[in-house]
């Protein structure tokens, strides 16, 4: 072996988990490396110095199941290859070939395969997603319990390529032999895209990031309304949130890309509760006072729920779907249940597929819901009680609140953490030994339940955007979401105190950092390459349109200029027939990104998402120069003008109750530069990065 691997962690870090042993010759052979979710069987072969990945590496299919599953095997390998090359940096990597491991092959070789038996969930049922992989110094096999399974393999190939510097032979990745199997079937996250509007490609590039950390749903609830009390009982209520939605075209793009990377989609339609969108179109169907609510007693209401999923259930690709039905009138609860179970047997028979509701009590002595309906449980023990269900017979999700919840920016009274809560999840539970699925409250172990429960079905994480659009960016969302998906991806595929191998909090911290920038194909952290002195760019002067080389920059930034507005209220705009026209003039764009916009008016920043401006408490003089220079953190944006500090704030109406100030967060609107409409002078202009 010609050279010893150096690897991203300190040194009692590496000798505490044992990362480089001796292989026969004396020389320090290659081990596995912690990762996440954690591996759950790794024996090193230090006989081997380990699969050498190059710019020649070949991917073969096994022709003999090149077409199994949906997505077939070779359409993850053809994947699989574009990210080996964004973390590799190998762009003349060879195409994806269909073969045997017996070919003739000029270089090692990754094999993808099926045919790997004995992998079971925590439950003891079956899954296609396990998977057994062998690395030697001429190949580096994955084999599959389902084209799913082969899928995760490759994750934990990037992931060891990721956390793993190259050396003068390349980036040599350890030899042995593996297996691993998610402990549970249903691992994924919740987005309130309901409350808050944003673009499928955001959601995507979601998708394509939980799955580098093999997680596989991808819940999103897409119907719901502002909650306000007294502005839904009053006279105005139809005035809240605009409904808005995807096409169907957006939304199959969307469902083929994030299944393309093992996620499925699960659509939610809330109703009889939070509906709003459909009392909004047919006030008649809702209940006096409380519009929100759907009166399940007019003989309009249910046919027009059934013809709303009619609409839909075409576009929906998953065999399951979400009826919501959450926090409906308690008085009438016989109501409630006799319309989840005829939703559960309608939907059952237009499409095959089986629901999904909120965990609800339904006090009802005479009725009970068809125990084909999976509970998605959230609030323990107001509206649930999770061991009762199983005993009862009934398939359970947990998306307990305690542990799982977030909200966009900020909660109620801190009801829920910016992100998920690291002390909750690596030691709250009853034994301090941390959540996972089956943990629904953290101090009464007979609340909770084994990890073995074959009625527990996974997890489901979940942020909310119960304040609307202006509370968050997509930018800031994904901020809130980066970190608690990596942290509940290990918990919900390895547990706490299942396996010997689960990650330890200080080995999920050493390594985080490190997989969240190279996870493939995204870019929702907006990081750029690196540029010496950190300077993104620097125009002496600006008297025209500038694009530069970057579509949108994410914080830390300094991004400064000195700026002179015309005073003109009005510029003349040309028209067709070669005569112009004089409209009015709010100062114009000075730069513009994919994720923000800076106006001159107010120096407000737009989300160009939700088209929503956030002005600074200052308004540029006109026709003199001033110098501005804006800072910009994960957490705040401020300006720095003629020595005074302003912040970029956005106001949170707290369920109708108080107004609560908020700091807003943007990513550098930094592809044009006069870029809509501004007329005046611009000079010094310079973006670098660090605030």
């Amino acid at each position: 072996m010609k050279s010893i691997l150096s690897v991203r962690f300190c040194l009692s870090t590496l000798a505490f988990i044992g990362l480089l042993q001796l292989d026969r010759f004396g020389a320090a052979a290659v081990s596995l490396q912690p990762q996440i979710p954690s591996v759950a069987s790794f024996s090193p072969n230090s006989d081997d110095s380990g699969f050498v990945l190059s710019a020649s590496t070949q991917i073969v299919v096994d022709s003999t199941f090149q077409s199994s599953g949906s997505p077939s095997l070779i359409d993850y390998a053809k994947t699989f290859r574009d990210d080996l090359i964004s973390l590799s940096g190998f762009t003349s990597l060879p195409q994806v070939q269909a073969g045997s491991l017996e070919d003739s092959h000029t270089s090692p070789v990754i094999f993808l395969t099926l045919g790997a038996t004995d992998h079971n969930y925590l439950s003891g049922l079956a899954t296609d997603e396990g998977y057994d992989f062998v690395v030697s110094s001429q190949s580096y096999i994955i084999k599959g319990s389902g084209a799913i399974g082969a899928w995760w393999g490759t994750r934990t190939l990037l992931q060891q390529v990721a956390l793993t510097t190259e050396s003068s032979d390349g980036i040599i990745l350890a030899a042995g032999s593996g297996s691993d199997t998610p402990g549970w079937e249903v691992r994924g996250f919740m987005l309130d895209a309901a409350r808050h509007w944003f673009e499928p490609s955001f959601l995507a590039d979601l998708c394509i990031y939980a799955s580098f950390f093999k997680l596989q749903t991808f819940h999103i609830h897409a119907s719901d309304n502002l909650w306000d009390q007294n502005f839904i009982s009053g006279p105005d209520w139809r005035k809240t949130n605009q409904n808005e939605t995807w096409t169907k075209d957006e939304f199959a793009v969307l469902q083929a890309t994030c299944s393309a990377r093992g996620i499925t989609i699960i659509p939610e339609v809330d109703t009889p509760g939070h509906s709003l969108p459909i009392t909004k179109w047919k006030p008649e169907l809702g209940i006096p006072k409380s519009p929100d609510l759907l009166n399940l007693s007019h003989p309009d209401t249910i046919p027009t729920i059934k013809a709303i999923w009619d609409e839909v259930l075409p576009w929906f690709e998953s065999a399951e779907v979400s009826i919501g039905a959450d926090e409906y009138d308690a008085s009438l609860a016989n109501d409630y249940i006799s319309f989840v179970n005829d939703m559960s047997q309608y939907i059952s028979q237009k499409s095959g597929k089986s629901i999904r509701i909120w965990g609800t009590n339904e006090p009802s002595s005479t009725l009970s819901i068809n125990m084909n309906v999976t509970i998605q449980h959230w609030d323990f023990p107001g509206d649930s009680i999770p061991v009762q269900l199983m005993e009862r017979g009934y398939r359970v999700i947990n998306s307990e609140q305690q542990f799982l919840y977030l909200d966009g920016k900020t909660s109620d009274a801190g009801q829920f953490p910016v992100e998920l809560d690291q002390d909750l999840m690596w030691s709250g539970a009853p034994d301090g030994g941390g959540w996972a699925p089956n943990i629904f409250t953290e101090h009464d172990s007979s609340n909770n339940t084994s990890p073995q429960n074959p009625l527990l079905r996974g997890s489901i994480m979940a942020i909310w955007n119960d304040w609307g659009n202006n509370a968050t960016t997509p930018l800031e969302i994904y901020y809130q979401l980066a970190r608690s998906l990596a942290v509940f991806a290990e918990k919900t595929w390895a547990g706490s105190g299942v396996r010997d191998t689960q990650l330890t909090r200080d080995q999920f911290n050493s390594i985080y950092d490190t997989l969240n920038a190279a996870a493939p194909g995204q870019n929702l952290n907006r990081a750029v390459a690196p540029q010496p002195n950190n300077i993104l760019f620097q125009y002496p002067t600006v008297s025209q349109p500038q694009m530069s080389s970057f579509d949108s920059v994410g914080p830390p930034y300094t991004l400064k200029f000195t700026i002179k507005p015309t005073s003109s209220s009005e510029i003349s705009v040309p028209l067709f027939d070669g005569t112009s026209m004089l409209v009015p003039y709010d100062g114009g764009v000075i730069f513009s990104g994919t994720d923000s916009k800076l106006h001159v008016q107010s120096l407000a920043f737009e989300d160009p998402t939700t088209r929503i401006r956030y002005p600074l408490p200052y308004e540029l003089p006109t026709d003199v120069y001033t110098t501005v220079e804006i800072h910009a953190t994960r957490n705040y944006t401020y300006a720095l003008i003629d020595g005074n500090t302003y912040w970029w704030t956005t106001e949170l109406d707290i369920w109708g109750e108080y107004m609560k100030p908020a700091n807003m967060s943007f990513a550098a609107p930094s592809r044009f530069i006069r870029a809509e409409g501004f007329n005046g002078e611009l000079r010094n202009v310079s973006l670098v990065l660090g605030s």
